[in-house]
């Protein structure tokens, strides 16, 4: 029988890794952000949180805000001709 190798956060150290001068405390403001409905965002996931982070196929890519749940956000991206909804923690959007 075949078992899969490596899970969900396999081959992302490079695209998760962050720069020297990026390193150290994360402001609360960017931590507690607030969007409304219809909001162009980009995913930019933030390596520090692990909490709410979307997969790493999806990284880079821009979404728009449909709603909230919880803490985090529903965010509906373009996936080649199908339309995916990710549930993303705050901290990991960056509004455009």
């Amino acid at each position: 029988m075949v078992q899969k190798i490596g899970g969900s956060r396999r081959k992302s150290r490079s695209l998760f890794t962050k720069h020297a001068r990026q390193k150290g405390k994360i402001p609360t403001s960017k931590y507690f952000q607030e969007f409304k409905e219809s909001d162009v965002v980009l995913l930019a996931g933030e390596s520090a949180v692990q909490k709410g982070l979307y997969h790493s196929r999806f990284h880079s890519r821009t979404g728009v805000v449909k709603g909230k749940r919880g803490a985090c956000y529903e965010i509906a991206i373009m996936d080649k001709h199908k339309e995916k909804m990710l549930i993303v923690h705050p901290i990991h959007l960056r509004k455009i």
